[in-house]
């Protein structure tokens, strides 16, 4: 579909983000003193020039790892505070968690974000397998910058420029910010569409109210960043446009057969599917209509059935916060999480809460004990996370400094 160029949409967007025009009140560079060499896994810079990739690595790292160390893999943890503490060192030392996610509550100034990243990585900089660094960095009202930097424009203004050229120069300087700090991981785009004006959550992250705009201009993006070495989160599936209740708070229930989610809620995603998606986040959703026993991110009939059989993904599968109100007014986490890995999942998302992280990796190796989950089964999953760090060729890499000025330049470039 042939997108509509509008200027005075672009114009907008201008206004709306270019004064002032500076990212930082203050330093130009960041710098932390570094001293680790990197783990086995490479560096990627750019995903076009990266060589033909093989998985016999993957295969051998999956030999030799425990099944508790399996088990760490499937996680990917937040934490209290905005400095690197105990129980997150446990969590990287001690269980080897697949990855971790900075949120609102651990954003400080740009040196202590860059002394908090580097210190995660240097705690696991002695085991071979990288960690997934992780933020939600949209843009608009969900961004996880200092206060000193600006952010990109919500979605809602990339869908009035309509453009995909901007869209995915928009998704290229998510990755080159993303990288400054030494993250590898974003949750973005999202590509769900806002069919209900009465949405409390969605609203301006998404792109448009038509599902062919949100999968061009949200494909962009998802290519702008992958493009260049950031692993693309996009969500949240099957669609949390139409909802009317925000599922920070309590689960949103949306009455649609499966025939009007392909009409709608689902174009995007098989769109991105098609393009190559590398993970897609399933939302916390109820659809009786799919399974009236369990929400989407617990529910093997929309994980399995619907998402990797029906519509052919065959990527990693990340669940939203497991400490999300639709799921902790209903379940425990720990058995929430196992539910969502028997329905399907692969990375469980659980943001907070130390107890609730080891209740989860206890409850896994619980349930394969007795039987419950079959060790192949985690295999699976394990050998999913591997090889999408291999691919990235993730690192625990330390990044000696922030250039700051080199971020203030792209971002005038983009919307100067």
């Amino acid at each position: 579909m042939e997108l509509v160029r509008n200027r005075r949409a672009l114009h907008r967007i201008v206004w709306y983000v270019i004064c002032p025009l500076l990212l930082l009140v203050g330093c130009n560079s960041v710098t932390h003193e570094t001293g680790n060499e990197p783990p086995p896994f490479s560096k990627r810079t750019h995903v076009t020039e990266t060589p033909e990739i093989t998985f016999s690595r993957v295969d051998e790292l999956l030999e030799n790892m425990t099944l508790e160390e399996k088990i760490g893999q499937l996680l990917v943890v937040g934490f209290e505070g905005k400095t690197y503490g105990d129980e997150l060192d446990r969590l990287i030392r001690q269980y080897h968690i697949g990855g971790i996610i900075l949120l609102g509550k651990n954003i400080s100034y740009p040196a202590g974000m860059l002394k908090l990243l580097n210190e995660s990585k240097k705690a696991n900089a002695d085991y071979e397998i990288p960690l997934f660094m992780s933020v939600d960095e949209e843009g608009g009202r969900v961004s996880r910058l200092p206060s000193s930097m600006k952010k990109l424009p919500a979605a809602e203004y990339v869908g009035l420029a309509g453009d995909e050229t901007f869209a995915y120069k928009t998704g290229e300087y998510l990755a080159d910010l993303l990288h400054a700090f030494g993250y590898n991981m974003n949750y973005a785009p999202v590509l769900d569409v806002h069919s209900n004006p009465k949405n409390p959550v969605i609203g301006d992250r998404a792109f448009s109210s038509n599902p062919e705009v949100v999968a061009d201009l949200g494909i962009a993006v998802m290519k702008g960043m992958t493009d260049h070495g950031i692993i693309s989160v996009v969500k949240h599936f099957p669609g949390h446009g139409d909802t009317h209740v925000d599922s920070h708070l309590s689960l949103p229930v949306i009455e649609k057969t499966i025939e009007e989610l392909h009409e709608t809620e689902l174009i995007p995603f098989q769109r991105a599917i098609d393009e190559q998606a590398d993970v897609i986040m399933v939302g916390h959703i109820m659809f009786p209509k799919l399974d009236d026993a369990y929400p989407s991110s617990l529910s093997k009939k929309i994980i399995t059935d619907l998402l990797r059989e029906e519509m052919g993904f065959e990527g990693v599968v990340i669940t939203d916060d497991m400490t999300m109100g639709a799921i902790v007014n209903e379940y425990t986490v720990p058995n929430a999480a196992v539910q969502s890995f028997i329905a399907g999942s692969d990375l469980l998302l659980i943001a907070g809460d130390y107890e609730n992280q080891v209740g989860t990796i206890n409850a896994l190796l619980d349930a394969v004990q007795a039987g419950i989950i079959s060790e192949e089964r985690i295999d699976e999953s394990v050998k999913r996370i591997l090889k999408l760090k291999e691919r990235y060729r993730l690192n625990d890499e330390l990044i000696e400094e922030i250039d700051l000025d080199s971020i203030n330049r792209k971002f005038i470039e983009l919307l100067g």
